[in-house]
């Protein structure tokens, strides 16, 4: 009989914004998915503050190392590469995660991998229902990068065809929630709220759709005009001495962001031919984005596959997940020489 070789084991360790992430990954085999998150400390500040994330970062990771070897039932010397995020993201908080994985690098001898955040998202997909079926179209949605990609090959192709020209959908989430009194991070208040509200009783506009917008930004998105909607609305009814139906709002904002969203990404789906939609990112976390998202690929005769609640926000394992590709593919380590790239362009998976 012959013995089938053992995948190797990854190490993914993701600092990139608020969350400290350690995962370890055997193919498309989740393992161990430990993360530790600073939000809490952000709170009061009404959004990431990057010093204060960076220094919950130092704290944090060698705990969260730990947690995610003893959840795996693995030591460091079972692992047969690293792979960290090298970018985008806070240029402090990804210092904590590349020197930490160097220094592991080092020690252990292993080969290091700096990695795409932004395509580790969609990588983490893989850990939910195994190998992508290449080309997708991948709608990444999350709180600094609202995205459409077409990913030719996980590990060392992805294109960038459209993107947020001012505020990416979850800082919009953050901001509407401030305009309306609800808390920070915005996306899971304004979530609850949405659940009571009546979305149809508020007309938001839908950013970058007109006949002219879609000729010169199709693929593009824009939630400022949308967020400024929300500012007058609110103003105009506190002005006249109405109260504010916050349920309402929340609603009707959600429905716009969805709208767009969900509407730009299946129309890529279909001008390029590709019949299979990725879903990823922490907004996509939220309920009614993803369950428009599943209505219009079922219309459209579009597979749609996302990860899990737990696999959508900043995580380790999603890290490991892309670098597990990158080695199956035969790409070099990166060394030890990289530096970090706040502004890592989606089309370099690899650093």
């Amino acid at each position: 009989m012959e013995l089938v070789a053992e995948q190797p084991l990854i190490l993914g360790i993701e600092t990139s914004c608020d969350e400290t992430g350690v995962g370890l990954v055997r193919g498309t085999t989740l393992l161990a998915n430990a993360v530790a998150s600073s939000v809490d400390e952000h709170v009061r500040f009404g959004g990431v503050v990057p010093e204060v994330a960076s220094r919950a970062h130092l704290e944090a990771i060698v705990p969260t190392l730990d947690r995610a070897l003893t959840d795996a039932q693995v030591t460091l010397d079972d692992v047969d590469a690293i792979a960290v995020t090298a970018g985008p993201g806070l240029a402090g908080a990804l210092m904590v995660g590349v020197s930490a994985a160097k220094a592991l690098s080092i020690a252990l001898g292993k080969p290091l991998y700096g990695v795409n955040h932004l395509v580790g998202h969609v990588a983490a997909e893989q850990l939910e229902n195994g190998p992508l079926t290449e080309p997708v179209v991948a709608l990444l949605v999350s709180g600094g990068h609202t995205e459409i990609l077409q990913v030719t090959e996980i590990a060392n192709a992805a294109e960038l065809l459209g993107q947020t020209l001012d505020d990416a959908a979850g800082e919009a989430f953050d901001k509407v929630a401030r305009l309306i009194g609800l808390k920070y991070p915005g996306g899971p208040h304004i979530q609850r709220a949405a659940e009571e509200g009546d979305a149809s009783s508020i007309w938001f506009p839908r950013g970058l759709t007109s006949q002219r917008d879609m000729s010169r930004h199709r693929y593009d998105f824009s939630f400022s005009g949308l967020k400024t909607a929300v500012a007058r609305w609110v103003e105009t009814a506190e002005r006249e001495g109405r109260s504010v139906p916050v349920p309402d709002v929340a609603a009707a904002f959600q429905e716009a962001v969805a709208d767009v969203l969900t509407r730009k990404a299946v129309l890529a789906c279909r001008e390029r031919d590709v019949r299979t939609m990725v879903l990823a990112g922490g907004v996509a976390a939220n309920s009614r984005i993803r369950d428009l998202t599943r209505e219009r690929c079922a219309e459209a005769g579009i597979e749609l596959r996302q990860p899990r609640l737990s696999l959508c926000t900043d995580n380790g394992a999603m890290i490991a997940a892309l670098g597990a590709a990158v080695v199956e593919h035969g790409l070099p380590p990166s060394g030890l020489e990289f530096a970090t790239d706040s502004s890592l362009p989606v089309t370099q998976v690899v650093i």
